[in-house]
């Protein structure tokens, strides 16, 4: 069935089921038709959205200028849409759950400005073996837009300093290669006889390793890094700021955005298209301060 053909079948059953108003079905065909057009663009059925995919629709909505209301409004519709695919068996998962509308289009990922980056890089005490591991695991996360757990399961053999490349595991153990910059290179080769006095004698297959050659849990990481953002008067630092940071960076300098897709490893584009939504406010709020008729 295709999508079209799935909305009026759900408008007949609210009519005929739920006795719903003429003006109310129309309102309701009205915001549908704003997933339907949202889907269409992507190639996607109804049946194949996903939350990620509605949270890029809110935010998208919420860009052109509508209100609170009026996307609660749309997404109450959509909710409903979904409760009804899923009573039909026509999909097996309700991309609504656990979704809440209003959220979905105030949380813009937090990101870096290119000074938060220098003050966070200038924490660690490169006088310490931690304190250049910890530097070289920022300037690879910032400079590649890694995962923290691909960051902290990179093994020796996936680096390819020479031509400035990594692979990386992601989500489902898929593979990828991301380029390498040449300062993450070098403070990767900085870390390297660190790395043997942290071994201290200990073998590790891992590229970043704690004291004794044990493993750096995402907690531990997740921890250093709060911990260093505290140190340079940053809020909300995280390992995921970072590669929001890495990605936004990339589109305001002209990247397309399929490349960055590929760098951070998203299955689908909608999911990287919310950084499109980061540099657009950007874009208006640099207009709105330094235009003469903003």
């Amino acid at each position: 069935m295709d999508n079209r053909a799935l909305i009026e079948e759900f408008l007949n059953y609210l009519r005929v089921e739920r006795g719903l108003s003429a003006n109310t079905l129309e309102a309701y065909r009205r915001d549908l038709q704003k997933l339907t057009a949202f889907a269409a663009k992507r190639e996607k059925e109804l049946t194949t959205i996903e939350r990620e995919d509605l949270r890029n629709l809110m935010m998208i909505m919420k860009q052109e200028g509508l209100d609170d209301k009026s996307i609660s409004r749309a997404f109450s519709a959509i909710r409903g849409l979904y409760k009804y695919i899923l009573r039909e068996g026509l999909s097996k998962q309700d991309p609504t759950a656990y979704l809440e509308a209003r959220k979905a289009w105030q949380t813009l990922p937090r990101f870096l400005s290119l000074a938060e980056v220098e003050t966070l890089l200038d924490q660690p005490d490169l006088s310490t073996d931690p304190g250049l591991r910890d530097r070289a695991m920022i300037e690879v996360m910032y400079g590649t837009g890694l995962r923290v757990s691909e960051l902290v399961n990179l093994k020796l053999g996936d680096l390819e300093t020479e031509s400035g490349y990594l692979t990386c595991f992601g989500k489902g153990s898929k593979q990828r290669r991301v380029p390498m910059g040449r300062v993450a290179i070098d403070f990767v080769k900085r870390y390297m006889p660190a790395r043997m006095r942290l071994l201290d004698g200990h073998s590790s297959h891992l590229l970043f390793v704690e004291k004794g050659g044990r493993p750096i849990t995402r907690q531990r990481f997740w921890k250093i890094i709060k911990d260093y953002g505290r140190m340079a008067k940053i809020d909300d630092v995280t390992p995921h700021t970072l590669r929001h940071s890495f990605a936004t960076v990339l589109l305001e300098n002209g990247a397309d955005l399929r490349s960055v897709q590929l760098m951070l490893g998203h299955a689908d584009i909608s999911t990287t298209q919310i950084y499109t939504h980061v540099t657009d406010e950007r874009l208006k709020s640099s207009y709105k301060k330094f235009h003469p008729r903003a």
